[in-house]
C-alpha cells in the first residue's frame, strides 16, 4: 500500500509541476514568447504554444498512466533542454550567475526522478497501462 501511495504522490507531483508550467504559459503566452525570443529562438510565439500543449499532454500522461514511460523520457529530454537553453553556462556570468547555476543543476535532479519513473512505470493502481514501452516484455517481432 505504501508503494502505491508513493507512486501516486510522485505522479501527482510531476503532473502538478507541468500543469503549473502550462498554466503560466497559457495565462501569459506573450510573456512566454518574449522569454523564448530573449533566449534567441526563432518563432517564439509558436514555440510557446507548442511548449504549453506539450506540457498539457505530459500532465495527462502522468495523471492517467497512459504512455507514462514515454512521457517521462520525453519530459526528461525537455527538462534538460530547458536547463541548458535558459539556465546554462551562458547565464552564469554576472550577479545572478550563482542562482542560474543552481537552477541549471535543479534540472538534473528533476531528470533523475523522471528517468526513475520511466523505468518503473506508473504503478499498478490508477494507471492506464498502454504504451510502447512495457516493463518486462520484449518488443513484438515485426515482419
Amino acid at each position: 500500500m505504501s508503494k502505491t501511495v508513493a507512486i501516486l504522490v510522485a505522479r501527482l507531483i510531476f503532473a502538478g509541476l507541468f500543469a503549473m508550467a502550462a498554466s503560466f504559459k497559457f495565462a501569459g503566452m506573450s510573456d512566454t514568447a518574449g522569454y523564448i525570443a530573449a533566449a534567441g529562438f526563432p518563432f517564439p510565439l509558436l514555440l510557446a504554444w507548442l511548449a504549453a500543449i506539450f506540457e498539457t499532454a505530459l500532465v495527462l500522461a502522468f495523471l492517467t498512466g497512459a504512455f507514462f514511460s514515454e512521457a517521462a523520457l520525453l519530459a526528461g529530454v525537455y527538462v534538460i533542454f530547458l536547463g541548458f537553453a535558459f539556465h546554462g553556462p551562458s547565464h552564469w556570468e554576472g550577479p545572478q550567475g550563482q542562482y542560474e547555476f543552481g537552477f541549471f543543476v535543479d534540472h538534473f535532479t528533476f531528470l533523475a526522478g523522471l528517468l526513475y519513473a520511466a523505468v518503473h512505470g506508473p504503478g499498478e493502481r490508477l494507471a492506464v497501462h498502454r504504451g510502447f514501452i512495457r516493463k518486462g516484455e520484449a518488443a513484438p517481432a515485426r515482419g
